[in-house]
């Protein structure tokens, strides 16, 4: 067969005007060019096969049993406080109002059957909240939040329809700010019926990057935040402004703990954004020891709407972040995999694999 095209004829190029150089399609005379570096083909035989496959199985399943173990050693608690059913403390709160004062207040009593021992992290968990949806999150202006003055007055078209109100404009703006989550939770122990409160640490949630770099309060004097953020207006659904989200100035306005976590949006429409921290007081004790608990929750944040459920979680970590045993299992499977059709093919080498010896095949 002739090869239609992309050849061309050694020196039977076109010429140029005026009998200039003769063009050639021909590639240049070097190694790469034509196909001439050194190369290495592996040729796979079952000598090199068999081991590979063995040596796989035998890494991956110890290492899959050990993070599959240090998954299941995690604790982990959840209350759902929805509401949604009739029995449920909090069920009265179910149709409550961003702005509803005093808040509705509801309190769900729990046992924890075993201790935790390290540090304890408390989470809130959000479902049916698609925190992905793209116009949700383009809606927000970083140079405001990174303390631009003129953004902070002027933010950017993306933050529309929370842009401005009442010719003022919102800081911060945008949905994701809008939106953001409002419930309080509060922890006590139960010790003989006194209700004993879990301190819960505020500080040290966020990134650091996002702390220190991408959140900033607009310039000006620093330790008045109501005179730096004159002349803007609180996001619609919020019950206070961005200036009285916390009494300590290190956590306000901008660079607010809470904030910041919320501001990170969440990839899926299941997820938990972590809320407070529980410090193990001294070695001896548990964190939380088992017994009884009890919640109090400031039902602020409407989710029934849009069929969403809220959740508090309780979790231990371990050196690999959180309870995820999907990782251990996948190890686990990849390597019993490879050691099974390491074992398949042995005995199929074994019957059929000098066969092929006596006869050899032409070239």
């Amino acid at each position: 067969g002739h090869p239609s095209g992309g050849v061309g004829v050694p020196g039977g190029g076109a010429v140029g005007g005026g009998g200039g150089a003769v063009k050639t399609r021909k590639p240049d005379n070097t190694a790469f060019k034509q196909q001439r570096l050194p190369a290495w083909q592996p040729i796979l035989t079952a000598g090199t096969v068999l081991p590979a496959f063995f040596i796989i199985g035998l890494i991956f399943i110890p290492i899959g049993i050990g993070i599959f173990v240090t998954s299941n050693n995690i604790r982990e608690y959840e209350i759902d406080y929805t509401g949604t059913e009739p029995s449920s403390p909090c069920n009265k709160c179910l149709n409550v109002s961003w702005d509803s004062t005093p808040p509705c207040t509801c309190t769900i009593n729990f046992t924890l059957e075993h201790s935790f021992e390290s540090n304890v992290f408390m989470y809130y968990g959000l479902s049916n909240f698609y925190q992905n949806h793209r116009r949700y999150v383009k809606s927000r202006d970083d140079s405001q939040l990174n303390g631009d003055n003129s953004s902070l007055l002027n933010p950017s078209k993306e933050c529309e329809p929370y842009r401005t109100n009442e010719d003022k404009p919102i800081a911060p703006c945008g949905a994701i700010a809008n939106s953001m989550f409002n419930d309080t939770l509060e922890l006590y122990r139960i010790d003989n019926e006194t209700r004993v409160p879990i301190p819960l640490i505020k500080k040290g949630i966020a990134w650091w990057t996002d702390k220190n770099v991408k959140f900033r309060n607009p310039t000006g004097d620093g330790n008045n935040l109501t005179a730096l953020f004159q002349g803007t207006t609180k996001p619609v659904n919020w019950p206070k402004p961005v200036y009285m989200l916390d009494m300590e100035p290190d956590n306000n306005g901008f660079i607010n703990e809470d904030f910041i976590v919320w501001m990170r949006t969440a990839a899926l429409p299941t997820f938990r954004k972590l809320y407070r921290l529980i410090e193990r007081k001294n070695n001896l004790q548990p964190t939380l020891r088992a017994g009884k608990y009890s919640l109090d929750i400031a039902y602020n944040y409407p989710v029934h709407s849009f069929d969403g459920r809220k959740r508090m979680i309780l979790s231990t970590i371990s050196w690999m972040g959180g309870k995820n045993p999907f990782l251990g299992i996948a190890y686990i499977t990849v390597g019993s995999i490879c050691f099974f059709l390491g074992v398949v093919l042995l005995i199929i080498h074994h019957k059929y694999g000098n066969r092929n010896t006596s006869a050899d095949i032409p070239n």
